[in-house]
């Protein structure tokens, strides 16, 4: 048996007055997921243990079968791993992103424009981290570029006691209510208000803004925590996986649980990205050898932070089309397979961030006949099922058929 996971980040949506009440995913026009539907076991999953923050990092950690509450320490860690940086147990990695503030007398003052810059490209971002590092790089803090806008700082003997929002939580608002809090937090306020003088006049700024594209303005610091401690997944389910994703997050907990990382050339983490890549270079790790393929598809959640309906609709037809309908067809020559499709989290085009609502899951078994005619894939459909995980990490043990999901 081959296992895979087709994860669209964010791909879940609440009703919306303009696509007519329906959801995004209602809206979408996806002939291979629905068809897939009529023959897949489908209900609800609660990704986000309660009490804990509605984030990809602790979402998608339930979604590989791990507790979040038992091995989260935090965002940037993970994907620190990912980027080959080696922490410390000393050391807490805090998500450095390029943001685009407003022109404002007083850095307090600004309004967070754009929490990526534009999606500024990797190429760009990284020359702008190298002069940011050049600036303000000192004993005990290191600057490292990573991809697009999501970038990574490290502080050796840093505190875990500070208050820091992510920036994609604030789209449109004035930054002071949510600048640093706790513990040495006017360090972290004072590296964010020089970085701004650094990239003021940076010749990649210059550019971009020629060509009527968003600058990035300051860093934004946030995601911090310590070195994680996650089991392998192999030693937990006996299955060699591999995990296929532009941003280091994901990435970042396939290394740490011993999978192999594949990078896909024109994976970029946003609508524009490679989606037929993924799915054919799941279809090579499958056929090497691996057992288990998870895909991980960032460009629902980029649209959904951005409040950009028609591009998320257009997204969840590109993961059908491109993703699912590839693997489909390179999948017959497999014997037996199973499919698990899901979000990690919700969304929503009206608040334009995460939340914690629980996310309609799916799940097929090569050979199933034909169960509800009706069935479609949607959280509606999925909701009327009457079959909720309350457990998030618990779905994959039912997935991989190592006892029933709680």
């Amino acid at each position: 048996m081959r296992y895979i996971v087709l994860l669209g980040d964010g791909m879940a949506d609440w009703p919306l007055e303009e696509l007519g009440g329906r959801t995004p995913l209602q809206a979408a026009s996806k002939p291979n997921m629905d068809a897939l539907a009529k023959r897949s076991v489908m209900g609800l999953v609660k990704t986000i243990p309660d009490g804990m923050p509605a984030g990809s990092d602790v979402a998608n950690l339930s979604v590989f079968g791990f507790d979040p509450s038992e091995v989260y320490t935090g965002r940037s860690p993970l994907e620190a791993i990912s980027m080959g940086i080696k922490l410390s147990e000393d050391d807490i990695a805090l998500r450095c992103n390029l943001v685009t503030l407003s022109d404002t007398e007083e850095y307090t003052d600004a309004i967070m424009l754009d929490y990526s810059s534009g999606e500024i490209t990797t190429e760009e971002s990284s020359e702008l981290i190298r002069a940011i590092a050049q600036e303000l790089n000192q004993e005990g803090v290191s600057f490292y570029p990573g991809v697009s806008y999501r970038h990574c700082m490290v502080w050796k003997n840093g505190p875990l006691d500070i208050d820091l929002t992510p920036p994609h939580d604030i789209s449109g608002r004035p930054i002071k209510p949510h600048l640093p809090k706790g513990q040495q937090s006017g360090f972290l306020l004072d590296l964010m208000e020089k970085s701004r003088a650094i990239l003021k006049s940076h010749p990649v700024n210059t550019r971009r803004m020629e060509k009527g594209l968003n600058p990035a303005t300051s860093i934004w610091l946030w995601g911090h925590g310590k070195r994680p401690s996650i089991p392998l997944f192999v030693e937990k389910y006996g299955l060699c996986g591999s995990v296929i994703s532009a941003v280091d997050l994901v990435r970042g907990i396939g290394k740490a649980t011993g999978m192999n990382s594949v990078m896909v050339p024109g994976a970029t983490g946003n609508i524009h990205t490679n989606f037929r890549g993924k799915a054919l270079a799941a279809l090579d790790e499958l056929k090497s050898g691996r057992d288990f393929v998870y895909i991980h598809v960032e460009a629902p959640d980029e649209c959904g932070h951005q409040g950009n309906v028609r591009d998320k609709i257009r997204s969840i037809e590109l993961i059908d089309s491109e993703i699912l309908g590839t693997l489909l067809k390179g999948l017959e020559g497999f014997e037996d397979y199973s499919i698990m499709i899901l979000p990690d989290h919700p969304t929503p085009i009206a608040i334009k961030t995460h939340c914690s609502d629980p996310v309609p899951f799916m799940i097929y078994r090569s050979g199933n006949g034909i169960t509800d005619e009706n069935a479609v894939y949607t959280e509606e459909c999925a909701s009327g099922k009457n079959l909720m995980i309350e457990k998030g990490h618990t779905l994959m043990d039912m997935f991989l058929g190592f006892g029933t999901a709680e």
